[in-house]
């Protein structure tokens, strides 16, 4: 258990306990016991304890969050009439804005389910989600209704969440502000059982399988004390200005949303990551928190130092970043550069948060995962599920009130004596947990995973390609990127960007190798697997000739 002193000064540190108007207490509490500790209710309390106090900053401008509460109630109302309810299926598809928030919140407010669809699927790939979560309505931004089509959902029942001065909305297809404009803004009767959300992971196999957690798990004795046991070390403020640029689609940016509504503190979005962008949002709106994966912190420290100078970052207090492993240097570089504020959350989609590290683990262990939080219990276990020896590597297991209720499409992780496995290999010195790579052939290149055969099988559909092995390789940008070894037909005339540009006409964009290598054969083993270390390094593992 979080030591309960502990808890309690951490959550008075934010601010959450300062005394509120009795009539705003009352409305609170009505809005969290209707609707609990759901998207819905989280604005809705927020609402009634600070009207006022702006929510959403987005290029078009602010809500606050009476605003955003009686625009989500009018949605609610909206998406009904197009045939939401509780027994729906809502798949979100957009990028970093109100309409995303909009669309959980509303969904959320009629006891729909929601699926975060990733915004950088092919059409084949979103047709195959869709299908297998049986999503029942889309709720999409206007930019992505090429690839709807493509996918052959058009009939699909569907709203816009956003359009833009260069993608708008396809005719008949009514958008957000259409459905708000019909009204009304009177809250929804909330639903007799709160919606789960669906958040897509990529499995062994390659297929994106569909993480599902239900909202009210965060409100649980043991959600609560997984929150708190990240407050004790993260100096979060309520009414801090929040900039989230990690993906509201993944685990780590949803997550930087649901704290925001938590502590009613400004959500700054925009709708696609730009490094000087980031820090003119910084600047002009005083962040104090930046919810951000590792790759975008390279991409602002590869600005020229003239660039960076222009923008005041001084009211960061907090730079938290998740979603994959902190490139060599790069929390030393940071800091130098913005200060003592960087603090790396270690955890996945399946087992939530298991340990971070904070500026002074982080300057004296730059590869560290962190102490475990509080009221995490980990294991380190070997091949046949014994512990490892102290020091010893092995496989994570973790044990905590907040594990995932298992893939939508059956099956879960494995789980020995309560203890589910995160995939990863890693060992525990001095105190702190090291996360040493993935249990599997895994490939996480900028905080997304990809599975070597999903990219395999779409090369060995290509007419020229007879043979073909994805690696991940080293990147000081992206911890890893793709590489394609291939071998071709005798005479093939496909290249490097022939065979990149058909693997990414049929999946997301971060599956598409970097490179790609022609060999004359592949190197395997006597049973016939591709001896992938040798690719890596030819000197390794060479294949015995029998």
């Amino acid at each position: 258990m979080v030591d309960a002193v502990g808890t309690l000064t951490a959550v008075a540190r934010t601010g959450l306990l300062n005394p509120v108007r009795p009539d705003r207490f009352v409305r609170m509490a009505r809005a969290l016991r209707e609707r609990g500790p759901t998207t819905a209710g989280l604005v809705a309390a927020a609402a009634a304890r600070h009207p006022d106090r702006t929510a959403v900053v987005d290029e078009r401008g602010t809500l606050t969050w009476a605003e955003l509460d009686h625009r989500t109630n009018a949605l609610a109302h909206g998406l009904a009439r197009i045939g939401v309810d509780a027994g729906s299926t809502v798949g979100v598809l957009c990028r970093n804005h109100r309409g995303f928030v909009e669309s959980v919140v509303a969904a959320s407010k009629l006891g729909a389910d929601v699926v975060l669809l990733n915004t950088g699927f092919a059409a084949p790939q979103l047709a195959e989600v869709v299908a297998r979560e049986g999503v029942t309505a889309l709720a999409h931004d206007a930019s992505f209704d090429d690839v709807v089509d493509a996918a052959g959902l058009a009939a699909t029942p569907r709203a816009v969440a956003w359009t833009s001065a260069d993608a708008a909305p396809p005719d008949g297809t009514p958008t957000f502000d259409d459905l708000v404009a019909a009204g009304p803004s009177t809250p929804p009767a909330p639903p007799a059982a709160p919606g789960e959300v669906t958040i897509l992971s990529s499995g062994t196999t390659g297929t994106p399988k569909g993480a599902r957690r239900s909202t009210a798990r965060a409100g649980s004795r043991s959600g609560a004390g997984s929150q708190a046991g990240v407050l004790t070390k993260v100096p979060l403020r309520s009414g801090d200005p929040t900039l989230v640029s990690a993906p509201l689609f993944h685990t780590w940016g949803l997550s930087g949303f649901i704290t925001a509504a938590l502590m009613a503190s400004p959500m700054v979005l925009r709708e696609r990551f730009d490094p000087e962008d980031a820090l003119a949002a910084i600047d002009r709106h005083g962040v104090g928190t930046f919810v951000a994966v590792p790759v975008m912190l390279q991409r602002i420290l590869e600005l020229p130092l003239d660039r960076r100078v222009r923008y005041d970052t001084g009211s960061l207090r907090v730079v938290f970043l998740s979603g994959s492993a902190l490139p060599g240097g790069l929390a030393h570089r940071w800091m130098d550069a913005f200060g003592e504020n960087l603090y790396s959350l270690y955890g996945s989609t399946e087992v939530a948060a298991v340990a971070l590290a904070g500026p002074s683990e982080l300057r004296a262990h730059a590869d560290t995962a962190g102490p475990v939080l509080p009221g995490i219990e980990v294991r380190l276990l070997d091949d046949r599920d014994h512990d490892v020896p102290a020091g010893a590597s092995g496989r994570i297991f973790v044990r905590s009130g907040m594990a995932f209720e298992g893939y939508t499409g059956g099956g879960t992780k494995q789980v020995v004596d309560g203890y589910m496995s995160t995939g990863d290999v890693g060992r525990i010195a001095g105190g702190h947990l090291y996360v040493e790579g993935r249990e599997d052939d895994m490939i996480i290149s900028g905080g997304e995973n990809v599975v070597p055969s999903e990219v395999e099988e779409v090369l060995l559909r290509h007419d020229e390609v007879v043979d073909a092995a994805v690696v991940g390789v080293p990147d000081p940008e992206f911890g890893q990127r793709l590489a394609a070894h291939v071998v071709l037909v005798d005479g093939a005339s496909a290249d490097h960007e022939a065979l990149r540009g058909w693997v990414r006409e049929n999946l997301a964009n971060y599956k598409v190798p970097r490179e790609v290598v022609v060999h004359d054969r592949l190197p395997r083993n006597p049973t016939g697997k591709v001896l992938r270390r040798q690719l890596l390094d030819p000197a390794a593992d060479s294949p015995r000739e029998d």
